[in-house]
């Protein structure tokens, strides 16, 4: 029975796209790294808890297939804030989020960083 789990999770991993706009932040790619930790021995591991390994692997099956938004159609694709679905995914995108982290910083940490910060040419002097 583990190893029809493990085929099952391994199905839905193939299937889950990964998003290269979330480095380090990508559900496919953390639901990748679970199910290989959770899975380790591979078809022959022993699972602790089958009930609550099937109950997960459903509850992921639901979110792939987007179960709920099909189940409770929007009128509208917007939020609160009137913003869309492709403006949220650009604003969340990991190089979005670095460039209004740099935008944070104020003028003297800026600067400080700027001249303080050890150049590759002096090490080599």
């Amino acid at each position: 029975m583990a190893a029809s789990r493990y085929r099952r999770f391994l199905k839905l991993c193939e299937e889950w796209p990964v998003e290269e706009t979330k480095r380090q932040r990508d559900l496919g790619a953390f639901l990748r790294q679970r199910v290989a930790r959770a899975f380790r021995e591979g078809e022959s591991t022993q699972i602790a808890d089958p009930e609550n390994c099937d109950q997960m692997y459903e509850s992921l099956v639901r979110i792939h297939t987007n179960y709920y938004k099909n189940k409770y159609p929007r009128l509208k694709d917007t939020n609160f804030t009137g913003v869309t679905v492709e403006d949220c995914k650009m604003i969340l995108a990991t190089d979005v989020l670095q460039q209004m982290e740099d935008m944070k910083k104020g003028t003297w940490k800026k600067l400080r960083e700027k001249f303080y910060a050890k150049k590759p040419e002096e090490d080599s002097k």
